[in-house]
């Protein structure tokens, strides 16, 4: 196996930490235990440096910032799968549903409705797995 540029384990750690309290620590152990996959493990190393370790950790922006850019950007690019991800990540960080309705209005403008019309689909699921959550 070779490494990423620059990759140090620590980074690599770090940026696990990042996934597990944006996206749950139970999914991302999950993940990381059933798809010890050699085949994508540089690419893992890349996300968890890049994306997570050097984006996600940069003190520029709060993390409620970051998953509504975010999320704007998976509408724009077409991604539901990852757009779902997200909407539970940034309701993690704070986010509040009627911001995440906003962010999907005027996304619905900019990248057309077709595109808002999943990402509301979106939401919706993500939001009613969330509140079956909770009353169970």
């Amino acid at each position: 196996m070779s490494k990423i540029q620059n990759y140090s384990e620590d980074a690599n750690e770090r940026g696990i930490q990042i996934r597990r309290e944006l996206f749950g620590a139970e999914r991302i152990d999950k993940q990381l235990q059933a798809k010890v996959d050699p085949f994508k493990e540089e690419f893992m190393q890349l996300l968890n440096h890049y994306c997570f370790t050097e984006i996600w950790m940069r003190p520029g922006l709060p993390r409620q910032s970051r998953s509504l850019i975010t999320m704007s950007m998976l509408i724009a690019l077409g991604k539901p799968q990852e757009l779902r991800l997200h909407i539970s990540a940034a309701l993690r960080n704070g986010v509040t549903r009627d911001e995440i309705k906003e962010v999907f209005l005027q996304a619905t403008v900019y990248c057309g409705v077709p595109a808002g019309v999943e990402a509301f689909r979106c939401a919706s699921e993500v939001f009613a797995e969330i509140d079956a959550e909770v009353t169970t």
